[in-house]
């Protein structure tokens, strides 16, 4: 897949103390660099206005547009081990809207590489803010990091949360609330 990657894994699997020649060690150079490259930091390979793909559309709707519980899976650029949680992205259109597969599309390729929380958040918020120029945008990150539940301080049920608040929901209250309220809420498809 990738030579140096490969080369790396082996070196670090001799500095360990493991065999990379025995019988369950030989593929795995060639699995990590694979997994690195299309799995895990595939994000590096995305470009937002690919992924928007002209998805954007004028519209007249000026309410809320709320998208939560975005399943994510990112890896810590401190321990290289991963974090996961959810993204909730909402925004307040301006004359604009963006098609909804695409939030999740953007939340995706910002994970999808070696990160840290608050500057996932931020990037996630900053993107939106710019292609979309909406009235507010709201992203809130909730995780879980295994460098604080397997190593370090070994907090099992530890959760970051971040925020990035930009325009109405930075600036009015009230937004804001409604907006936790939003959060808040179970939606069921069935009863």
């Amino acid at each position: 897949m990738n030579k140096k990657i490969e080369d790396a894994v082996r070196t670090i699997l001799e500095e360990i103390g493991e065999d990379p020649n025995r019988e369950g060690l030989i593929k795995t150079p060639y699995r990590v660099s694979k997994m690195l490259l299309t799995e895990i930091l595939y994000g590096y390979n995305m470009d937002a206005d690919k992924i928007i793909n002209n998805a954007i559309f004028n519209e007249n709707y000026d309410e809320m547009v709320v998208v939560k519980d975005i399943d994510f899976y990112s890896l810590c650029e401190h321990h290289l081990i991963p974090f996961f949680g959810v993204a909730h992205v909402a925004y307040i259109p301006n004359g604009k809207i963006i098609g909804l597969s695409k939030i999740p599309r953007i939340v995706e390729a910002y994970t999808r590489r070696l990160q840290v929380q608050e500057r996932l958040t931020n990037e996630i918020a900053k993107i939106l803010w710019e292609k979309l120029n909406p009235k507010g945008v709201a992203v809130i990150v909730e995780a879980i990091h295994l460098c604080s539940v397997m190593r370090g301080v070994k907090k099992p049920r530890s959760k970051m949360i971040t925020s990035s608040l930009l325009g109405a929901f930075r600036d009015d209250q009230r937004t804001r609330m409604e907006l936790m309220i939003h959060l808040q809420r179970n939606f069921k498809l069935i009863e």
